[in-house]
């Protein structure tokens, strides 16, 4: 496949026309040569491959792609600048800052050039290249930072809100299967706090069992006192955990119910096999198809579309959940809990701050009053004998 123009690096035996997510282990340097030659001195070829396909296995294909992107970048930048392909690898702290700051300060985010340094770091490691980056590089990253430009700063995506998903329940017909998968796809991403790629597919053939939830998983339904409903299940991966996965439990609350949208969806497409996506639907002749991310995006926002609604992405069911769960004053550990969040980095998904603030500062003082007032008033009963 002939690349893009601004994909184009000079000819090079050392750098062969590859798919993004191969160049990691296809491009190479006269030090990757010498490296190659070394171990197979004193193990088979066949060995050492074997390490290298053990080393790409660690990464996700997505983030192999990424760090392409930056062995792209780089190499460009050197055949510029007709560096040597000595100097390519290892690569000194100063042609790495020189990088860093000729194609990114004032150009790019400071994200996309530590994602470049960092496909050009996985390189080096698998290939046994000493990495350089110190102070110097660190400081040019810092620099990058103060330089970044309003076009490559990323606006804040917006939350899935409540009339969202009031739009969705509307608009959604529950008896047609695939309208039924949709909506229990939405309210487990909702209310589970959950990335939509834990609970839907890239495209139609990219299922994988050990990295999305298959029907077959064990559903446990849960009814506490008081009449309180919860359902709960393992996802096979996520994007902090990997293939340790996690349990999602989803508690029904009013009319956004994830445990009824959920039997719901079950009951509506009772023919998919256990083998199939948990999301998957019936389709109209006869079999069944998966849920696939942007068909779910697609019929989302035609509802909201019509209902007048912002645009919304993936993402923002889970800032959604997270927002929506403060304001009905939760707090803010339990939100922590259900989005799976080790540490209070979620704050940075608080959207509608003036209102969530007020409200756990304006709780909290009155907890605080009403605290004083039963101190004062045990200290009087002390003070004067009372029972």
């Amino acid at each position: 496949k002939k690349p893009r123009p601004d994909c184009h690096i000079n000819p090079s035996p050392y750098r062969p026309l590859v798919a993004a997510s191969d160049r990691l282990r296809c491009w190479y340097t006269p030090f990757t040569e010498a490296r190659d030659q070394r171990l197979c001195n004193s193990v088979d070829s066949s060995s050492v491959n074997k390490l290298f396909n053990t080393l790409l296995a660690s990464l996700d294909i997505s983030t192999r792609q990424e760090y392409g992107s930056g062995l792209l970048r780089f190499a460009q930048f050197c055949d510029d600048h007709n560096i040597d392909e000595n100097s390519r690898m290892p690569a000194s702290e100063e042609l790495l800052s020189i990088f860093i700051a000729e194609r990114a300060a004032g150009l790019r985010s400071d994200s996309a050039a530590q994602n470049w340094l960092q496909g050009i770091h996985y390189w080096h490691k698998i290939n046994g290249a000493p990495w350089y980056g110190n102070e110097l590089l660190k400081q040019t990253l810092k620099g990058v930072r103060k330089m970044v430009p309003d076009s490559a700063k990323r606006v804040k995506r917006p939350p899935v809100t409540v009339e969202h998903m009031w739009a969705l329940w509307r608009g959604l017909d529950l008896t047609n299967s695939f309208d039924a998968a949709v909506w229990a796809c939405a309210c487990t991403a909702f209310r589970g706090c959950c990335r939509l790629g834990e609970l839907t597919v890239p495209s139609r053939n990219s299922f994988d069992a050990t990295k999305h939830v298959a029907r077959g998983t064990s559903i446990r339904w849960q009814t506490l006192p008081g009449n309180v409903r919860s359902v709960h299940f393992h996802i096979p991966w996520t994007k902090t955990t990997q293939h340790e996965g996690a349990d999602i439990s989803l508690t029904a609350r009013g009319d956004i119910d994830p445990w009824f949208a959920m039997r719901q969806h079950l009951h509506a497409n009772h023919n998919v096999p256990t083998t199939a996506p948990l999301f998957a639907f019936e389709t109209s002749a006869g079999s069944w198809a998966p849920m696939v991310k942007d068909w779910f995006l697609i019929r989302c926002r035609s509802i909201w579309t019509t209902a007048g609604l912002q645009d919304v992405f993936g993402h923002s069911f889970r800032i959604g959940g997270t927002t929506e769960m403060l304001l009905e004053g939760i707090s803010p550990e339990v939100v922590a809990a259900q989005g799976r969040w080790k540490s209070m980095a979620f704050m940075l998904y608080w959207r509608k701050i003036e209102s969530i603030l007020p409200l756990f500062v304006s709780r909290s003082y009155t907890h605080s009053r009403i605290q004083a007032a039963n101190d004062g008033l045990e200290h009087f009963r002390v003070r004067n004998g009372l029972p």
